[in-house]
């Protein structure tokens, strides 16, 4: 698999479908603690017919490197493997916190972004209190017992729970330091006030049981984004792995109606 090294980390990626397509490249950003296949179903639709990037940000997956503290810097890395790839405009697709890196490189270089699209993504995280309180009292139990219970929480009701083990064990594998500083900075994110500047044509996709991230905030963002279309599907936070085939077609006819 192809490594890039950027700024004391080796970023591991996939560059896979034709070179000669008509559409501009595809770029998949994952989420918190997650890694590059969550994309799976979508490498696997849309290599046939176009490009299509992917990779493990910085301590996720099989890239390393730590210390990155901030959604900014993460959108550099992205920014850095594009520049690799001598990719210059692109679609970019993220999830979660990789909702986030889009939404940061969207308002920094809109003249690369022909389309976005962002699943199960919010510009800004917003507690109840009690919700706050919860959370802040999250961080003090161990690690592992952190990790799970965010995880847990995830999928919607009903999805089998061997499954969930199996994302568990995989987001506990991300090193302790990654985890909690980027939980941190999700925690900061905020650019609520600024994305009704961002005129790129966007998909956004959530999932309606999502207790991550709730449907009612990213309703909220949609009404300031300039040109927002909004997709709700029967899933959680985990809309890619919950619900791939529908994501698919849901990006499928988002890129075929901007056509």
């Amino acid at each position: 698999m192809p490594q890039l090294e950027v700024d004391a980390a080796r970023l591991t990626y996939d560059d896979e479908g034709p070179r000669d397509s008509e559409g501009v490249p595809l770029v998949f950003v994952h989420g918190w603690t997650a890694d590059r296949h969550r994309w799976d179903h979508q490498l696997a639709h849309f290599s046939k017919t176009r490009r299509v990037v992917r990779l493990d940000l910085r301590g996720h997956g099989e890239s390393s490197g730590a210390g990155v503290r901030t959604i900014d810097a993460l959108a550099e890395d992205v920014l850095a493997l594009l520049g690799h790839l001598e990719i210059e405009r692109f679609v970019i697709v993220g999830h979660s916190m990789g909702g986030m890196i889009a939404q940061t490189i969207a308002l920094a270089h809109p003249e690369r972004v022909e389309r976005m699209v962002l699943v199960n993504s919010i510009g800004k995280m917003a507690y109840s209190r009690g919700r706050a309180l919860l959370m802040a009292a999250s961080t003090l139990v161990p690690f592992k017992l952190f990790v799970a219970t965010n995880i847990q929480r995830a999928f919607a009701p009903g999805y089998p729970r061997e499954e969930i083990r199996e994302y568990i064990r995989a987001s506990a594998d991300t090193p302790r330091d990654v985890v909690m500083t980027l939980y941190g900075a999700m925690r900061a994110f905020d650019v609520l006030d600024k994305v009704g500047d961002i005129t790129t044509p966007t998909l956004m996709v959530h999932g309606y049981h999502d207790i991550q991230l709730p449907l009612s905030q990213m309703l909220r963002m949609a009404k300031a984004y300039p040109d927002a279309v909004v997709r709700v599907v029967d899933a959680g936070h985990e809309l890619p792995v919950e619900k791939p085939a529908e994501l698919t077609t849901a990006l499928d006819r988002f890129l075929t109606d901007r056509a």
